[in-house]
């Protein structure tokens, strides 16, 4: 895993921020929409976060169910596990642990997921081969990646934008991972799905959508890289926020699903 995003304290409040943006809920609903999760299944959550996925499909598959949560951030996994559980939901564990090396033994869940992951990850092989050694025969996986080459994000001054947006796609590994992962599910041994694409679009500025929520995080990780300062950086910033309804933000994720062959 790539070492270029560090989440500590603030780093992981402001993600949290993020996914409880309105965009990234209804992500979220989605992707519950497609797992078609059932009563009793066993989960696994890779890069599990603050934990929001995890508890709602710990009341998608009830008490009888189990769904398990890992992250490599303490920060992370500290929100998450504060997160309080529904009653009636299945029990919910976090470990420390990577996608590249699953802490859970071999055949442990019907369904694993990997939201916003697998593009940190400078060894995919090896990830898949996780995920597919800790599914059930006939068991499931939805990977959900973006392709940072598909924002359009409108700006006064394009030319920094664009260079802002370079320095940004050095906290990941392979910023354009959908374009070669179904290549590499299926020689992981995967069946593959049609993918879907998620888009997530943000017209007039509003600091609680996604790309509002967005821009603080770019900030912090891009000041001090490429030779941006705090007040180019904050420049950038402040050109966005004032754009009032000539704001246009759109970026697209794509949702993998796959299955172990029984």
């Amino acid at each position: 895993m790539t070492a270029m995003l560090e989440y500590d304290d603030e780093a992981a409040r402001q993600v949290e921020a993020v996914y409880l943006t309105t965009d990234v809920v209804q992500q979220r609903q989605e992707v519950l929409r497609l797992l078609a999760l059932t009563p009793g299944e066993a989960v696994l959550d890779i890069g599990s976060g603050p934990g929001l996925l995890t508890t709602e499909m710990a009341q998608a598959v009830g008490p009888t169910g189990q769904v398990c949560g890992i992250d490599v951030s303490d920060s992370m996994l500290t929100l998450a596990r504060n997160r309080a559980v529904p009653p009636d939901s299945a029990p919910v564990e976090y470990r420390h642990g990577g996608a590249d090396a699953v802490p859970y033994p071999d055949v442990s869940f019907d369904v694993v997921v990997s939201t916003q992951v697998l593009e940190y990850l400078t060894d995919i092989p090896a990830a898949l081969a996780e995920a597919f050694r800790v599914l059930r025969p006939g068991g499931r996986l939805l990977v959900l990646d973006t392709d940072w080459d598909s924002i359009v994000w409108h700006s006064t001054d394009p030319d920094r934008m664009r260079r802002i947006l370079l320095t940004w796609q050095q906290h990941l590994a392979d910023p354009f991972l959908p374009r070669t992962l179904g290549r590499q599910l299926r020689q992981a041994g995967f069946h593959l799905a049609p993918p879907r694409v998620l888009p997530l679009l943000n017209v007039g500025y509003e600091p609680t959508t996604f790309s509002g929520r967005e821009i603080p995080v770019i900030a912090r990780f891009v000041t001090g890289r490429d030779g941006w300062t705090a007040a180019d950086v904050d420049s950038w910033g402040e050109d966005l926020r004032t754009l009032g309804p000539d704001y246009f933000f759109s970026l697209n994720r794509y949702v993998f699903r796959a299955t172990r062959p029984e």
